[in-house]
């Protein structure tokens, strides 16, 4: 489990690898991670924007932006958490994801919060640590 916190908003992040829906022999390897938002803050929040930066053992980047996460903005109330699954293709082994969330407070601040690097592995890699 991989965990960040900002503005008192904690993300965690839990990646696992679907061997069943992979073919190495055709360079196809996918995963999928859970996400779980924290609101440890003292007020309202809610999730408008998402950025990620996904890497291959390559070192090729791909770079997603997209509003919200799987087709919603949940709006969490100090207390409150929201968890999701999505999934990643990559055509090598390993890799690793890191991102961040863009926020908005009930007051009309923005900012953002950081989703925690995170390695993507298959049984057969070498697990990397991710800073």
């Amino acid at each position: 489990m991989y965990r960040a916190t900002t503005y008192d908003i904690e993300v965690t992040a839990e990646p696992f690898y679907l061997e069943d829906r992979s073919d190495p022999d055709d360079s196809h390897y996918l995963w999928a991670y859970r996400i779980t938002i924290a609101n440890k803050s003292d007020q309202a929040v809610t999730l408008v924007a998402r950025h990620w930066q996904i890497t291959d053992a390559r070192g090729k980047v791909e770079i997603v932006d997209g509003e919200g996460v799987v087709g919603e903005q949940p709006e969490l109330e100090p207390g409150d958490s929201f968890q999701y699954t999505s999934g990643c293709p990559l055509s090598t082994p390993s890799g690793f994801m890191v991102g961040r969330y863009d926020m908005q407070a009930r007051d009309g601040a923005v900012f953002s919060v950081d989703i925690p690097a995170f390695s993507l592995d298959t049984p057969q890699a070498t697990p990397r640590v991710v800073n």
